[in-house]
């Protein structure tokens, strides 16, 4: 029954051309009807659309109607005959299957009733987790990284730091990040100011110097230095090493 009918948008329809090759009515007679009935009420214009078709070697184009289900029972209406009668009863049946896959298009398989349609429906669903699951896993990095954005908003040691990028899938401790950091010339490699930020580092603004003030046991006035890493380094760092996983490339800056 599927060359009787056929889902347009979100509706079951046929076509003029079709109801004529079944009803054996010239095509012409059929257009020629449909558009008196439009011409009668206004209402028709929702139940028949015009648009048009090609014949194959030939590029012209000629007019035919689609018609939902109430637009076909007005237009056969007035057709008669036995032959008539069984032309009807299976475009009723037809509209009534396509109808039914119209209306489980959108329902989960476990839904539809006929079991071949059921099964189609659970494969499309299959497929579709199968895509997202995949599309899921290739993002994860990027997910934990949002999360990570979100904590970002203030400044943490380089030892945390470490620990945001291993949470991205990136084998890496504070030891090794220091060493990194250093070899890369965001840190100063040695001597008096070894593990602070270079100049370089500190105009992308990638860190930040805190210092402490306290009295030692001998009444002496001392000050610490603490390199962190700011929210911008933060995400500066764990896209480095992203790419770097991916085999890409971060622009400095």
């Amino acid at each position: 029954m599927s060359d009787l009918v056929t889902i347009d948008g979100q509706q079951v329809v046929t076509s003029s051309r079709n109801v004529a090759e079944h009803f054996e009515k010239r095509h012409a007679d059929v257009l020629e009807t449909i558009e008196k009935l439009k011409t009668e009420n206004s209402v028709l214009t929702k139940m028949f659309f015009e648009t048009t078709y090609k014949v194959d070697g030939n590029n012209k184009s000629y007019k035919e109607y689609l018609m939902n289900r109430d637009g076909f029972s007005l237009l056969v209406m007035g057709f008669t005959g036995a032959k008539a009668l069984g032309w009807k009863l299976k475009y009723i049946e037809a509209f009534n299957a396509m109808e039914a896959k119209l209306a489980d298009r959108g329902k989960d398989s476990y839904m539809i009733a006929d079991p071949v349609d059921r099964a189609k429906k659970w494969i499309e669903e299959e497929e579709v987790r199968q895509r997202q699951a995949a599309e899921l896993e290739a993002a994860k990095p990027k997910i934990i990284f949002a999360d990570a954005v979100a904590t970002s908003k203030t400044c943490i040691l380089v030892g945390a730091l470490a620990k945001l990028i291993k949470q991205n899938g990136i084998d890496i401790g504070q030891n090794r990040l220091f060493a990194w950091l250093r070899d890369n010339d965001y840190l100063v490699k040695s001597g008096e100011n070894k593990n602070m930020p270079t100049q370089r580092a500190m105009e992308m603004k990638l860190f930040e110097v805190k210092e402490s003030h306290f009295m030692d046991n001998n009444g002496t006035n001392k000050t610490t230095r603490t390199t962190k890493v700011t929210g911008k380094g933060q995400q500066y760092f764990i896209n480095k090493f992203l790419a770097k996983k991916d085999g890409g490339a971060v622009q400095e800056g």
